[in-house]
């Protein structure tokens, strides 16, 4: 079962994770095979990036190592946005809680999220609940194969948490420099930005209904604007716009 939706808004603090552990590949306490949830996200709301990879793999995986995948998380936001904007991340962690997951499958530790105090604040709450963590790429969790928490986990994730934000930092860097010799550029030659549309030009109504289809789809659903800006990860004044013009 996958969920990519969730009017839940659990705005608690949440934490995550454990070093160097091999999964437990056959049974539980119960005699039963480990119940897992999957959580996968990319930072395009639009159909640019896709989740497929992240959950075939973590799939394959879980029935390599026998185990059970209950629920699938789909989330499609910025990993550098607070916890608390993270509803289906917040969703995924309570529904392990409250459905007695053992583990929690997630494609690499930039999946968590980008903002080091983050990614400690959902460890920490993983900890606090004995929830573990399996990160595929890092190839580690936050419990060892005894059921015992490993010592070295906080640290690791504090490490590559911080290795992931400074990632994103400079992707950020080598984007504002390009843009910026682009703009001096075209000023220094033609006294304009080069930036924005052309005088005159207006976006097709295509463009926008495939370009913001998550934006409609929760507007239809009875999203209220605010609710809806931070679901789709866009600006509430395009909201609003994109209401107005498909008269939602």
């Amino acid at each position: 079962m996958r969920y990519n939706q969730s009017k839940r808004e659990n705005t608690s603090e949440i934490s995550v994770v454990k070093t160097h552990y091999r999964l437990k590949t056959t049974q539980n306490k119960n005699n039963s095979k480990m119940k897992a949830v999957i959580y996968a996200r990319v930072s395009s709301t639009g159909d640019r990036q896709s989740t497929e990879r992240q959950i075939l793999d973590l799939v394959a995986y879980a029935d390599k190592n026998g185990i059970t995948v209950e629920k699938t998380f789909e989330e499609h936001i910025s990993g550098a946005r607070k916890n608390k904007d993270r509803f289906i991340l917040n969703e995924c962690l309570a529904y392990a809680v409250d459905n007695g997951i053992d583990i929690i499958l997630i494609s690499e530790l930039s999946r968590l999220g980008r903002n080091v105090d983050e990614v400690l604040a959902n460890i920490r709450f993983c900890k606090d609940n004995h929830l573990n963590i399996y990160f595929q790429k890092e190839g580690f969790s936050i419990y060892d194969k005894d059921d015992k928490e490993n010592p070295f986990a906080t640290i690791m994730c504090a490490v590559l948490g911080t290795c992931a934000q400074l990632e994103r930092d400079a992707i950020y860097f080598r984007l504002s420099s390009g843009r910026k010799v682009y703009v001096d550029k075209h000023l220094k030659e033609t006294g304009k930005t080069g930036l924005g549309r052309k005088i005159g030009y207006k976006k097709p109504r295509e463009v926008y209904e495939e370009a913001y289809k998550d934006v409609i789809k929760l507007l239809r659903k009875g999203y209220p604007i605010r609710q809806t800006a931070k679901l789709a990860d866009v600006s509430e004044s395009t909201v609003k716009k994109v209401k107005a013009m498909f008269s939602l």
